[in-house]
């Protein structure tokens, strides 16, 4: 099953009697585990039909004995399995109670990055009964999106750049993407729409310094703004960690290779997907393009590798990651 199909059969009170919920999205496994928790039962319920189990500290006989039980002065029992993951080994001895389960019972498996080997036995058997959800990472070029998304489900208007100032600085944090805009809301007039200088100005995300930023500098070759950034990243180095930044122009960079490969073999669509950016990225690619070549592109890369070693300590001895990145972006702009 899909998120959207699983949101909407527990919201119309459709129940499974297993919900098996894998992969590398915490956020959604946590959303639809707290749905279930409010629909599933009412408050007045959940003392005696709610029990939660954590996969580290519970075993098989533990789950599968609670899961038998029937609910008491309530039409269903909530079982939650969280962290379980850590039964993955033991996830064969499941397999009678996923055959026959009690249909008053939900049981509900948090199986965080992890999945379950559907060519098994019991993995077989959890897809046949469309008890596997698969909760896929969303992917970096689809966060703006998603951002936008969050802030329609929390009745927020917001314009495009909020969006991307916001998921710049919390990249594929879901779960305090989500928790942003809920402070937003409470911060906002419901008729204002969220633009940069409210986000900077409520969240304290600065729209003139920070990895976004730098990157547009970089790319438009505006090396005053890009020394001027790196200079307040290097006197705010909790804020903007030294191995942040070298991730972020890692993979800047990388995806500018990738746009010089294929911009003359795919449409704007095509190629956004291809080197995983959103398409109102491209603009920014495409002047970049201008200024570095592949060849200066690979002498970049070797550049990013010898300074990532230096902030690690090798063949460094004195040197601190402020004059690390600002002569890294020397490096790469020269």
């Amino acid at each position: 099953m899909k998120y959207n199909e699983v949101i909407q059969s527990i919201n119309n009170a459709q129940y499974l009697p297993v919900y098996f919920l894998q992969g590398d999205n915490s956020h959604y496994i946590d959303e639809i585990t707290n749905l279930l928790i409010e629909k599933v039962l009412d408050v007045s319920e959940r003392d005696f039909n709610q029990t939660i189990f954590y996969g580290k500290d519970s075993s098989v006989d533990q789950i599968i004995d609670a899961a038998k039980r029937y609910p008491l002065m309530s039409s269903y029992q909530l079982i939650i399995v969280k962290e379980a993951q850590h039964l993955m080994r033991y996830m064969d001895s499941f397999e009678s109670y996923f055959k026959d389960p009690v249909p008053t019972t939900v049981l509900v498996f948090n199986f965080k990055n992890k999945k379950i080997d559907k060519r098994k036995a019991v993995g077989k058997l959890l897809a046949k009964n469309k008890s596997i959800v698969d909760l896929e990472a969303i992917k970096d070029y689809q966060i703006p999106d998603w951002v936008m998304g969050c802030a329609k489900k929390h009745q927020l208007k917001m314009d495009q750049k909020a969006s991307i100032l916001i998921s710049e600085f919390l990249g594929s944090d879901l779960s305090s993407i989500d928790s942003t805009l809920q402070k937003l809301k409470l911060l906002v007039d419901s008729t204002q729409t969220i633009d940069v200088d409210i986000v900077q100005k409520h969240v304290g995300f600065s729209k003139d310094f920070n990895l976004f930023e730098l990157q547009n500098a970089i790319a438009s070759k505006n090396i005053q703004k890009a020394n001027f950034i790196a200079k307040h990243f290097a006197h705010n180095p909790k804020n903007y960690p030294l191995v942040l930044t070298l991730g972020n122009l890692y993979s800047f960079f990388t995806k500018l290779m990738k746009y010089h490969f294929y911009v003359n073999q795919l449409s704007n669509a095509q190629l956004a997907g291809k080197i995983g950016v959103n398409p109102y990225f491209l603009k920014q690619y495409e002047q970049a393009s201008r200024y570095y070549s592949k060849g200066k592109l690979a002498k970049i890369f070797g550049y990013l590798r010898h300074y990532d070693l230096m902030s690690k300590g090798v063949n460094n001895n004195s040197v601190k990651d402020d004059e690390i990145l600002k002569e890294m972006i020397f490096k790469i702009m020269h």
